[in-house]
C-alpha cells in the first residue's frame, strides 16, 4: 500500500471526537450495563471499580501473569501500550484491549464460578426474543414465491442493514440510532453488489468466508444469507468466522451461533426451514464454524497470520461484515473518503467484500459527489450515525493488476 495517501491512525484523544466519547462515555457506561446483568460478587465489582477507573483517570495496565493469552497480547503490542492513557493508544487497540480486561474482571479466564460466563447474554438473547425478531422472521413467508434473484437481493440487504441491531452502539447511543435526521442523499452510499455475486456465480462449488460481526439479530440475516447460497449452489461449503469470546458487547461467539440457529428452528414457517438446513449444514460440514484468535486481535487484517492469510487465500470470496471488521479490512485510520476500496484492501490474498453499515469514521471508496452530498446534507454525523451503508466488492488482486492492459488494449 505504498502507493496510498497518508491517513494518520485513529487516537482518541481529541475530545468532541466519536472516539474520545467511546473511550470516556461508552466504555464507562458499558461497566455500568455488566455490572448489573449479573449479581457478580465483591472480588468482581473491585475489579470493574479499578477498570473504570483506570479507563477514565488512570493508564492501561498489563494482563495479570497467570492470563493465558499474556503472551499473544504481547505480540500484539501490548508492551508498547501499557502505561499509557487509553485516549493516546491507537483507537482500534484501546477498544480490544477494554473488553479483554472487562473479561478479566467479571471472571471469564476463571479459575471460579464465573469463569465461560458472557457477561453480554443477556442483552443478546432479548435481541433474539423481541418482536422485531417475529415481525423480521415472519417476513421471510412472503419472499418463498419470489424469483431466486429477487430472495438473494433482499437476503443481502437484510444481512446488511442488520447491522443496525449492534448492540454496544445502541447502549449508548439511546433512542437517537432509531430517530436519525432525514439525509438527501441514498441510505447505500456504495453499492458493488454485481461485482459480489460475479464472485458468487450459480452452481458454484467454491468456499464463502464470512467474517462475522454481531450476535442476535444481525446474526440471524447472515445466517440467513448464508442457508440461501448453499442451498442455491452459489457456494459449496461456506465458513463462518465468529469471535474467540465475548467482545465489544454483541459480538457472535459459537454459543450465539447455535442461540441463533435455535431460534430459527423454533419459528414459523420459511424461518423453521432455513434454521432445518442450516442445522443439516453444520452437521454434514458444509458450513463450519471458526473462532480465531485473530478474530479478537486490535490489529488490521493486513497484519493477520500465514495460517489466516493462506485460509482466505483458498476461499471463492470472503464477506467482511459490521463497522469493527471494516475497520480493520481497511485499516482503522483517517483515509480520504474517495480513497479507492480496491486500494486499501490490495494486500488481501483473494477477493474480499464488505457489508458494513457506517459508524465510526473510516471510510474509503466513495466517489467526489458523494462526499460531497453527505458532507452537506449532515455534516460529519453520517460517517457514525448508522443510517448509511455500503457494500464494497473487490476481486482478487491479481485481478486488478492486469485490468489496465486489458481496458489499453480495447
Amino acid at each position: 500500500m505504498s502507493d496510498l495517501p497518508t491517513a494518520s491512525v485513529i487516537l482518541g484523544n481529541e475530545p468532541g471526537s466519536f472516539p474520545h466519547s467511546v473511550l470516556a462515555q461508552r466504555h464507562p457506561a458499558i461497566i455500568g450495563q455488566v455490572r448489573d446483568t449479573f449479581p457478580y460478587g465483591p472480588e468482581q465489582h473491585c475489579a470493574l471499580d479499578a477498570l473504570l477507573e483506570s479507563c477514565l483517570h488512570g493508564v492501561i495496565e498489563p494482563l495479570p501473569a497467570t492470563a493465558p493469552d499474556r503472551a499473544r497480547w504481547r505480540d500484539w503490542g501490548a508492551d508498547a501500550h501499557v502505561g499509557r492513557s487509553w485516549f493516546d493508544a491507537p483507537w482500534l487497540w484501546s477498544e480490544s484491549y477494554f473488553y479483554r480486561r472487562l473479561l478479566d474482571a467479571v471472571g471469564w479466564f476463571g479459575p471460579g464460578a464465573w469463569q465461560g460466563i458472557d457477561p453480554f447474554r443477556r442483552f443478546k438473547l432479548a435481541e433474539l426474543d423481541a418482536k422485531e425478531t417475529d415481525e423480521e422472521l415472519a417476513a421471510l413467508d412472503a419472499l418463498e414465491d419470489r424469483p431466486a434473484p429477487e430472495r438473494a437481493r433482499a437476503l443481502l440487504h437484510g444481512s446488511l442493514w442488520g447491522n443496525r441491531a449492534d448492540l454496544g452502539f445502541r447502549l449508548s447511543a439511546g433512542a437517537e440510532t432509531d430517530e436519525a435526521a432525514p439525509s438527501q442523499v441514498p441510505a447505500l452510499v456504495a453499492d458493488d453488489s454485481e461485482t459480489l455475486w460475479s464472485l458468487l456465480p450459480p452452481s458454484g462449488t467454491g468456499t464463502l468466508y464470512l467474517v462475522a460481526d454481531n450476535a442476535g439479530r444481525e446474526l440471524i440475516p447472515d445466517l440467513l444469507l448464508l442457508a440461501h447460497l448453499l442451498a442455491e449452489g452459489r457456494v459449496g461449503r461456506a465458513v463462518l468466522h465468529i469471535k474467540p469470546y465475548p467482545y465489544y458487547v454483541s459480538d457472535a461467539t459459537t454459543a450465539d451461533v447455535v442461540d441463533a440457529v435455535r431460534r430459527l428452528t423454533s419459528a414459523p414457517g420459511a424461518a423453521a426451514v432455513y434454521g432445518r438446513h442450516l442445522w443439516e449444514a453444520l452437521a454434514d460440514g458444509r458450513l463450519t464454524v471458526r473462532a480465531h484468535p485473530f478474530s479478537a486481535a486490535p490489529l488490521p487484517y493486513s497484519d493477520m497470520p500465514d495460517d489466516l492469510r493462506a485460509e482466505f487465500a483458498s476461499g471463492t470470496l470472503t464477506i467482511f461484515k459490521g463497522d469493527l471488521n471494516y475497520r480493520r479490512l481497511v485499516g482503522d485510520r483517517l483515509w480520504p473518503p474517495t480513497t479507492p476500496f480496491r486500494d486499501v484492501t490490495a494486500y488481501f490474498p483473494g477477493p474480499v467484500a464488505a457489508l458494513r453499515t457506517l459508524k465510526s469514521d473510516v471510510i474509503t471508496g466513495l466517489d467526489a459527489a458523494t462526499e460531497a452530498a453527505l458532507d452537506a446534507a449532515e455534516g460529519a454525523r453520517w460517517r457514525t450515525s448508522g443510517t448509511h451503508a455500503l457494500i464494497q466488492a473487490r476481486p482478487s488482486s491479481q485481478l486488478w493488476a492486469v485490468k489496465p492492459a486489458v481496458a489499453e488494449a480495447t
